[in-house]
């Protein structure tokens, strides 16, 4: 325990935010008292777990104003705040008197400043100059509206004489009377042009002083807006804690008997040992990286240093998004809907053919959602650079994984994109690649998306999308197959995705999980990885959203193992040696892997701040949808209810959501109408076929799937869209 001397101030002294310390506070009958850091600052009390807590999370805050303070035992005392009240335990009964004496004092400032904000309007004592400055303006704007209420007189009056001369100017009989009367006219004007300056003038000295007393009122609404700031600060750093706690107890509710801090402290135990052995089953992938004992062994060939060197500046780097593009969107709103009013007639239906409005979707296209899978394509950059393909096969299986980390906390739906929406994302200049996609089907509805890198790689997919509502979950399954190919090694590799479930559907809160087994096949080497994303379960002690695999040659012999988690990170760990264990009573014995020590292959990116206002959307994510000049008029950032999503107009989003459903309904009538038309006169109707995708049987697995034809880029630059439908 540090001198409280040294930590507390003199409680005399009239600054609030000196008060600072450690003090012992109760938590529970399990753990008890828990030594928390506490600063006493602008009548509120807050507390921390360290010091260096202060800088991004408060666990928690208490109002001094409308507290009671207890003084309980020697060096006890309790605070009674919103009907909870805090335990509070000094290392000394001296201390405990220092820390009394400064929060009754907290609280009285806090008390007098209240009044006199409910007395006067400002957020603080004012001093006598103020009132006195104050005052002297108050009595000179009266005295200048007195002014102007005399100028208004004499103009009415002034005015009253003129319009009378003008009368008799007009009655005029005789010429000799008519020299007279002008010169009255005259002399009514001049009157009325000096009175009007006079009201100009009062006027502006008015303004003056309006204008000046208004950055008065600006300084003091400045002080306010901090003070309110500060408020909303607190209170949403109470809702995070709220929502960890929770998410906490969820994912991990066996902590809560023990009272282990699993994500916080690390037996120290474990870091000394040397050399583990696990045991893992044949027929399942999920392994956990291991130690070598020899930690002299060598180093593998290949692009080792690559992947684990620049993994972590890489990491450090890619959080900032290039400069030019957007960091920020609209706040979302807070919106209220009946969710069960809508869904109870659907269970058991396609997602798909539910008409939903825009309050479950996040102003992203599924094309968007697509091009996101780019977010970690420095992975890519950096396999295309390998030597070796196991090691390659690495890099590709946690790009694979990574697609999946900006999902954890997205539970709302893309926009449906309609037959015939492309979206393109150039982003030859920063990373080097470039990207198209196109809906080319709308029952089913699927998707075709080719990228291209001047880096050495290139990727597309053809996935349709299937989705079923289960009452309790929402189940969505991609069909079809990624493709990835390296230019220089021809190494071409394929996989599928595994299917996502939204938990909650109806009752408490959304969740998101992904489940299933993922195989990346290289089909130059007939390499293999097996990825099994564990899905979450209540009573099991693993690590939620756990990722395991292995990466194993034509032979089936092992030569990796990956092991983390899709929301986090992945590493991987070279195998060293393997030997058939004495597995149990099943069939299939178990293998013993030694490893040597594993290695970050992968890690997420931060989300933006106020992420949880803006969708939990990714740096990336956030410039999908903003505007860019010389696109496609079949872009999905020219989707006017998107883009009435994203600014935040739900209601004529929604609006023109119906619209554009109602059209496509008329659309995909003329078409089945011009198809049926076709089949009779023996013609094949092209009205429904793609424009920069066509399909194509794959020579190696014999399956269709679309295949971008080219030309998309090329009518970009010369900016010839006739070919464009237009479907917005």
């Amino acid at each position: 325990m540090c001198d409280p001397a040294k930590t507390l101030s003199s409680p005399n002294s009239p600054r609030s935010d000196a008060y600072r310390g450690w003090l012992f506070k109760w938590t529970n009958y399990l753990k008890g008292y828990q030594r928390r850091w506490f600063v006493l600052s602008n009548g509120l009390l807050s507390y921390y777990r360290t010091q260096a807590e202060m800088a991004h999370t408060c666990r928690g805050t208490i109002q001094l104003a409308t507290a009671l303070i207890e003084v309980g035992d020697p060096c006890h005392l309790v605070l009674n705040s919103g009907g909870r009240s805090y335990y509070l335990k000094a290392s000394s009964e001296g201390e405990c008197q220092r820390w009394i004496a400064a929060l009754q004092l907290a609280k009285a400032n806090a008390i007098h400043m209240l009044h006199q904000s409910d007395d006067s309007g400002d957020e603080g004592p004012v001093s006598q100059t103020d009132r006195t400055l104050a005052q002297g303006a108050l009595k000179t704007l009266a005295s200048k509206l007195d002014d102007l209420g005399t100028c208004n007189e004499l103009i009415g009056k002034h005015g009253v004489a003129l319009q009378r001369s003008l009368s008799e100017l007009e009655e005029l009989q005789a010429p000799n009377d008519s020299g007279d009367k002008v010169k009255a006219v005259n002399e009514r004007a001049t009157l009325f042009r000096i009175t009007c300056n006079a009201m100009v003038n009062a006027c502006r000295d008015f303004l003056e002083l309006a204008e000046l007393q208004s950055r008065r009122w600006q300084r003091a609404l400045q002080y306010e807006r901090e003070q309110r700031h500060h408020l909303e600060e607190t209170i949403e750093q109470l809702a995070k804690q709220h929502n960890s706690l929770e998410r906490a107890w969820r994912e991990s509710p066996n902590t809560h008997t023990g009272g282990v801090k699993q994500s916080e402290e690390v037996d120290a135990s474990d870091e000394d040992e040397d050399t583990e052995f696990f045991d893992a089953m044949e027929d399942s992938p999920a392994f956990i990286t291991v130690t070598a004992a020899d930690h002299n062994h060598r180093r593998p060939s290949g692009c080792n240093q690559n992947m684990s060197g620049g993994l972590v500046s890489a990491w450090n780097q890619g959080e900032n998004m290039p400069k030019g593009h957007r960091n920020r969107i609209p706040d979302k709103p807070n919106y209220s809907l009946n969710l069960w009013s809508i869904m109870k007639n659907c269970i058991g239906k396609e997602l798909s053919k539910i008409p939903m409005p825009v309050n479950f979707n996040e102003p992203l296209s599924m094309l968007q959602r697509l091009t996101e899978d780019l977010e970690y394509s420095e992975l890519l950059d950096r396999a295309a650079q390998c030597t070796s393909s196991q090691e390659q096969l690495c890099l590709v299986a946690a790009f694979s994984v990574s697609s999946y980390s900006t999902t954890v906390h997205r539970t709302a739906k893309p926009f449906n994109p309609l037959l015939g929406e492309t979206y393109e994302l150039d982003r030859l200049e920063e990373y080097g690649y470039r990207s198209v996609c196109e809906q080319v089907s709308h029952h089913p509805p699927a998707a075709a998306h080719y990228v291209t890198s001047q880096r050495g790689w290139s990727l597309w997919q053809d996935i349709t999308i299937d989705s079923k509502f289960r009452g309790k979950y929402l189940s969505i399954m991609p069909l079809g197959s990624i493709h990835l190919q390296f230019h220089s090694s021809g190494n071409h590799y394929v996989w599928s995705k595994v299917t996502s479930t939204v938990h909650n559907i109806i009752v408490g809160k959304l969740w998101i999980d992904q489940s299933g087994d993922i195989k990346i096949f290289n089909r130059r080497t007939k390499d293999t990885c097996h990825l099994k994303f564990s899905p979450y379960s209540y009573f099991s002690r693993d690590v939620p959203r756990k990722v395991t695999g292995v990466v194993m040659d034509i032979e089936d012999k092992a030569h990796y193992i990956l092991s983390g988690t899709w929301d986090d990170k992945m590493e991987y760990a070279k195998i060293v040696e393997s030997n058939r264990g004495c597995g149990g009573t099943d069939t299939k014995q178990k293998t013993v892997y030694q490893t040597l020590p594993p290695k970050l292959l992968w890690k997420k990116y931060p989300l933006p701040e106020n992420a949880e206002n803006m969708h939990y959307f990714s740096s990336l994510a956030l410039t999908l949808n903003e505007s860019e000049e010389g696109v496609a008029p079949t872009d999905s950032r020219l989707r006017p209810d998107q883009r009435l999503m994203e600014a935040g107009l739900w209601d004529e989003a929604n609006t023109q959501k119906q619209r554009l459903e109602e059209r496509q309904r008329h659309d995909r009538r003329r078409r089945e109408a011009q198809a049926a038309l076709a089949l009779g006169e023996g013609r094949e109707d092209e009205s429904c076929l793609p424009l920069w995708f066509e399909k194509r049987s794959d020579p190696e697995s014999g399956e269709s799937s679309y295949v971008y034809r080219g030309g998309y880029w090329e009518c970009k630059e010369s900016q010839d869209w006739s070919q464009c439908p237009r479907i917005f």
